[in-house]
């Protein structure tokens, strides 16, 4: 994965580049390269320190309804959304990009509160229709 699908996966979490705008992108991708999108958001909500409490709010702010099939698999604390048939990849996309958003909001403030190093809490407001 390139640099510039990390800054676009942060853009979208910490809600500097609208949602629909981050689903227009992901979308337009390769299904290997959507995969290798969904690999990487897990591993950036195991890095924010996402968890199982952050889940039913993640649902109800992804607008994915909780009987479909990666909510389900989140509501009983399963990744591996990136192995899911193709017609579920955008909406794995959708919660995967929330809960990273509640989790790393939850960190900015507890942890870097007063300033921190990571390059991923200083980005600049992205310019428009950039991917």
């Amino acid at each position: 994965m390139s640099y510039t699908r990390e800054v676009v996966l942060n853009e979208l979490a910490q809600g500097l580049r609208p949602l629909t705008e981050g689903i227009q992108w992901f979308e337009g991708l390769s299904e290997d390269d959507k995969r290798g999108v969904l690999r990487a958001l897990e591993l950036f909500c195991g890095q924010a320190h996402a968890c199982e409490s952050d889940v039913a709010e993640s649902i109800r702010r992804s607008g994915i309804r909780p009987t479909h099939t990666p909510a389900v698999m989140l509501t009983k604390w399963r990744f591996g959304m990136d192995r899911l048939p193709t017609y579920e990849l955008t909406k794995s996309f959708r919660l995967l990009v929330t809960l990273l958003g509640i989790a790393d909001t939850r960190r900015r403030t507890l942890y870097c509160a007063g300033g921190c190093g990571h390059a991923w809490h200083n980005l600049p407001s992205p310019p428009r229709n950039a991917s």
